[in-house]
């Protein structure tokens, strides 16, 4: 299959899903390389367009078992003309679940050929020095295993004419998926006298849900609890209040203490 361009397509407020993705990039190794980054919301208002010449690679993170809510109408404005498509979610060492599933069947549906899939694990959204959860992962190990499985995937497009010889990808999951849970819609930001304002965490929102004028303030409606905003802060100004996600960080790090390890899937061909 004659490949003209690589699109890594990812949402990654931590950065964790986007080290996967461009692990698996660089291992595919072509030199026409297009970066989709779609953390922030005016890059998810782009309708992402690809050909039957590309290769198309998709990371997200995995929330409580599924694909993020917020990026059903990003994910349903793809258009592929029989795109060969790579499916990446990357969990917290919990479970995955439905969302590797849910990914390879939205992008079939938007008229890719998924040809892999893989579910990577990154350090826990929730995770902190109290509450240790997959810390620093991707971890070299992993970034490895990443790189190998690219390059995997481009013996495998190599090895064929077109996506037509693709005989199906296989992956984990249930169909109907899980239903999705509603995220707690809670203020558990505390924001502590080392703040100086520097609009760090603003940035790094995923939903602009910080207020340009006050950084102390967050739309508890709005946020996502990925807690972008408390890992990047450069002053660890920022860390979660007691309460309910705190004690649910508290319940991860006593439950998802063994290591798990990454799982690959390749197509079969004809």
């Amino acid at each position: 299959m004659d490949i003209r361009c690589v699109k890594l397509a990812c949402f990654s407020p931590t950065g964790t899903t986007g080290a996967i993705v461009e692990a698996v990039g660089r291992g595919i190794g072509l030199d026409d390389v297009e970066h989709v980054d779609v953390t922030k919301p005016e890059a998810r208002e782009k309708p992402l367009r690809t050909s039957h010449d590309d290769l198309l690679v998709v990371g997200v993170p995995v929330y409580v078992g599924r694909v993020p809510a917020l990026l059903n109408e990003w994910l349903g404005r793809i258009r592929a003309d029989r795109t060969p498509v790579v499916c990446i979610v990357v969990y917290g060492n919990r479970a995955y679940e439905d969302a590797l599933l849910e990914l390879r069947d939205v992008l079939a549906e938007r008229g890719g050929v998924p040809v892999a899939g893989a579910a990577f694990i990154g350090e826990h959204s929730f995770s902190s020095s109290g509450t240790p959860i997959a810390v620093s992962r991707p971890d070299p190990n992993d970034l490895g295993r990443a790189e190998a499985f690219g390059r995997r995937i481009g013996e495998t497009l190599n090895s064929i004419e077109s996506p037509d010889h693709v005989s199906g990808l296989t992956v984990p999951g249930n169909q109907p998926y899980r239903e999705q849970e509603a995220l707690f819609s809670v203020d558990f930001i505390a924001v502590g006298d080392t703040c100086v304002t520097c609009g760090t965490c603003a940035e790094a929102c995923p939903v602009d849900a910080i207020d340009l004028n006050d950084h102390a303030r967050t739309d508890k409606d709005a946020c996502i609890l990925c807690c972008a905003c408390i890992k990047s802060c450069p002053e660890k100004a920022r860390s979660m209040k007691d309460g309910v996600v705190k004690d649910l960080a508290v319940q991860l790090s006593r439950m998802c203490g063994d290591r798990k390890e990454p799982e690959l899937f390749l197509a079969g061909t004809h």
